[in-house]
């Protein structure tokens, strides 16, 4: 079951956050070759902005009582003109919890950000990994930039 996260998913949440974290490599052992500190306190401020902000969303994929999925979310005005659109700040599903949620996730997401008034909505993917790019591509999503990031 897809549902609004509350507060009382913020532990759960902490350690999807890191697990997401590690999965894209950001200990140093992913492709892009970032590396930067999982801070759980840094964590629990992400999910609870996310709660508490006016346009901010925060799902999670609800398995038996436990968050085993989180999206996160915000809805904003376009900076170039007036079109509103939702941008995901992070999403991540238990491995042993895929599936058919990860669409469920989609679809409550995308609902949000209409409701939103959101034009658009954005989903972000970490390296080039062609298995989330193609479900992206299936859902209509269609690449429209590529940010590079240095280290200074």
């Amino acid at each position: 079951m897809i549902r609004s996260a509350t507060r009382s998913d913020t532990a759960r949440a902490i350690e999807l956050l890191r697990d997401s974290r590690l999965a894209a490599g950001f200990d140093g052992t992913g492709k892009s070759g970032f590396a930067f500190p999982f801070v759980a306190s840094y964590a629990e401020r992400l999910f609870v902005r996310h709660l508490e902000m006016m346009n901010g969303c925060a799902l999670v994929h609800d398995v038996s009582g436990v968050a085993e999925g989180l999206l996160l979310a915000v809805a904003y005005e376009h900076p170039y003109g007036p079109v509103w659109l939702a941008s995901e700040t992070v999403w991540w599903i238990d491995p042993a919890h895929r599936g058919r949620s990860a669409f469920a996730m989609l679809d409550a997401y995308e609902a949000w950000a209409s409701g939103k008034g959101c034009s658009f909505v954005g989903m972000a993917g970490m390296d080039d990994d062609p298995i989330i790019a193609r479900l992206y591509e299936r859902r209509g999503y269609r690449h429209a930039e590529t940010h590079f990031l240095k280290a200074v």
